[in-house]
């Protein structure tokens, strides 16, 4: 994954409120992600695997594909009527609970909690982010321990892969890298049943720094002779590249209440801690030459700040159908001074549906939808002075879940 895109994927994301994929399975789809307190599935472990505790004692485990589309964002300005690429992504997810072992609980999730993929091909956005291209992969294995008849907590290692690629182009420079990763950290899970029609639950997951490390090409024109190789003199470099980015931590508080009717409602408020995203400070080898290390090498500032989620789920359980229903507030981390081209993010309001259908005792199938609309977004800064807008996206996951 170019180091850059790494480090630029954080800077931008597939959703609003940065590069976060918090819908990793067909329920958190369905429910807008509103799936913490009320768990019912396989995904448990990955959402708040205390709640494991209190699943019926059989082992469960739910495939889902995850269909990702990201609309053709358009930016226009005094001088320019652009629009990026569309994509589509497919996104496995795989998720398991055991049996009970002496009273505890085990989980394993497979999920990918980030991505990015933003291409343009026209000018100005080719400069800065002709492509920023970013996948993940999550292993989560997870231990759930009661507390008594009504307490449960759990403890999770969260261990990310990364990879990514990042390209821009213009009249005078270019550049070339990719590069990957393996980070580690950590999750924690309390559940509180303090009735049976009543959950509570907290869950915290660790920020983790990525340390991508990959190779650079780099090159530069110096049209006016600023580093004294005469006007016209050209610039290359083959090197090797680092750099660290730190993924947030987040804090997820829930409540969900269950009607005589099956009927639960839930809500979940959510705080990402994305103001530890102050910079991009690129580190090049022995490769890279003194003026295209000075040109691509200084740090690029970010400064993003904390953010809110405010997530809504409905839940209705019939004879054998399962009908879900959720939206989700979702405010973005980036701020006016240092939005771009890689990431043209803004507040979002999502909507989601789902349902699950019980073949038989073991086995039931789902399908939910989620559209997520940003807001359009007027920019000026030192680099852009113009509008984004119809930057949406449209999820569509299906799953299988069997129970043994």
């Amino acid at each position: 994954m170019k180091t850059t895109i790494l480090l630029m994927a954080f800077a931008g994301a597939l959703f609003a409120g940065g590069y976060k994929i918090p819908e990793t399975s067909l329920n958190s789809v369905a429910l807008s992600a509103a799936n913490v307190a009320h768990t019912f599935g396989a995904d448990a472990a990955y959402y708040n695997p205390a709640n494991m505790v209190f699943m019926k004692n059989e082992a469960v485990m739910e495939a889902n594909l995850i269909y990702i589309g990201l609309s053709d964002v358009n930016y226009k300005s005094a001088t320019a009527d652009i629009e990026s690429k569309r994509e589509n992504f497919i996104v496995p997810s795989f998720h398991y609970v055991s049996k009970a072992v002496d009273g505890a609980r085990f989980g394993f999730s497979i999920v990918s909690p980030a991505g990015l993929s933003k291409r343009w091909s026209e000018a100005p956005a080719i400069y800065s982010a002709e492509e920023f291209t970013l996948q993940t992969v999550e292993i989560n294995p997870t231990v759930a321990l009661p507390i008594g008849d009504k307490v449960a907590v759990a403890l999770g290692l969260r261990a990310i892969y990364s990879d990514g690629v990042v390209k821009s182009t213009s009249p005078i420079a270019s550049r070339d890298m990719d590069g990957d990763s393996m980070d580690f950290g950590y999750n924690l899970a309390l559940s509180y049943k303090p009735a049976s029609d009543l959950d509570l639950a907290l869950t915290y997951r660790s920020k983790v720094d990525l340390s991508v490390e990959g190779d650079a090409t780099l090159f530069f024109r110096d049209m006016t002779n600023v580093f004294g190789g005469g006007a016209g003199a050209s610039y290359s470099s083959n090197s090797s590249a680092s750099v660290s980015v730190p993924v947030p931590a987040l804090l997820n508080v829930a409540v969900a209440y269950t009607l005589p009717s099956d009927t639960t409602l839930e809500f979940v408020y959510e705080r990402n801690f994305w103001s530890e995203y102050k910079e991009l400070d690129f580190n090049y080898g022995s490769g890279v030459n003194a003026v295209t290390n000075i040109v691509f090498g200084a740090p690029i500032a970010k400064n993003w700040k904390d953010t809110n989620a405010f997530r809504f789920g409905v839940t209705q359980k019939l004879d054998k159908l399962t009908l879900m229903g959720g939206a989700v507030i979702d405010e973005s981390p980036v701020p006016n001074a240092t939005i771009g081209f890689e990431l043209p993010d803004s507040d979002s309001v999502s909507v989601s549906f789902g349902t699950r259908y019980q073949i038989n005792e073991s086995l039931n199938i789902g399908l939910a939808a989620l559209y997520s609309m940003r807001e359009e977004r007027k920019v000026s800064n030192s680099t852009l002075d113009g509008e984004f807008s119809n930057s949406n996206v449209l999820m569509v996951s299906s799953s299988l879940e069997y129970k043994f």
